[in-house]
């Protein structure tokens, strides 16, 4: 973990906010995850976006028409994020929890690094790299896991590339939500139940425009709570928030932590 910078006058009322909240959640996107060297979906020049088209590798119906052109992509992509280690803000989060100042962490990264940090309360609305399931015979009986590193040896016994289930050999599925699915009924209404019982809603690493999550702001806001944004990039809710900091997400939640170790 990096030195930690002295606290700025922002980083003490954010303090103050986590100490006085009835209740403290975080959600996080994929801004959080770039220090540990994981490019975010839209950032002009290096987002993941820029360089694929997501109907065409993420879509699920690219999934049924082309697995073989779906795991292309999402082969690299098992590779790259189980090598990836969490990074200052994900320590960050998983010791303000620790401290007992974060009842949970929601995230739409399906990376598993709030997991692999310690996060204990951990809500994965967009589901996680961790395992996948067929959805041919999946469906009818409990999924059978298969970890990631299971799935790249069935990468690399395939012909065609494409991971296959050993109980009807039908082509193996991430469990995470792509596009054209929707979001896990449970982990919504989870999300859903924490947001609009919290007293502070920290949103950090997201723009805040994919939804349903990026509705789930307005249920703190609607149940009396306040959000604070932790993020580089704009959001569409800058000014409903009651601290906003722009910079590196690892200074800024640092900065936090210097000013709650001050009090």
């Amino acid at each position: 973990m990096r030195s930690r910078l002295a606290p700025r006058s922002e980083h003490v009322r954010l303090a103050e906010l986590v100490r006085d909240a009835r209740s403290v959640v975080a959600l996080t996107g994929a801004g959080v995850s770039v220090p540990s060297g994981i490019p975010d979906f839209r950032s002009p020049g290096t987002g993941l976006w820029q360089q694929v088209d997501p109907m065409e590798v993420a879509h699920i119906d690219a999934f049924h028409s082309d697995p073989a052109r779906f795991w292309g992509f999402y082969g690299t992509r098992f590779a790259t994020l189980s090598s990836k280690l969490p990074n200052g803000a994900h320590q960050a989060l998983a010791e303000l929890e620790q401290r007992g100042l974060l009842d949970a962490v929601i995230t739409q990264n399906v990376d598993m690094l709030h997991r692999k940090a310690g996060t204990r309360e951990l809500v994965e609305v967009h589901g996680s790299i961790a395992s996948c399931s067929c959805p041919a015979c999946g469906r009818a009986v409990t999924p059978r896991a298969v970890t990631p590193d299971q799935v790249r040896e069935r990468l690399r016994a395939e012909p065609d590339g494409v991971p296959r289930c050993d109980r009807c050999a039908g082509p193996l599925k991430p469990d995470v939500v792509l596009f054209g699915e929707l979001l896990p009924e449970d982990a919504l209404r989870r999300a859903q139940e924490l947001c609009e019982r919290a007293g502070l809603l920290l949103c950090i690493g997201s723009s805040l425009e994919v939804y349903p999550v990026a509705g789930l702001p307005a249920l703190t806001l609607a149940g009396g709570g306040a959000v604070a944004i932790i993020t580089q990039g704009p959001t569409p809710i800058d000014e409903l928030a009651s601290v906003r900091l722009g910079g590196d997400v690892v200074d800024e939640l640092h900065g936090l932590l210097g000013a709650l170790e001050d009090a």
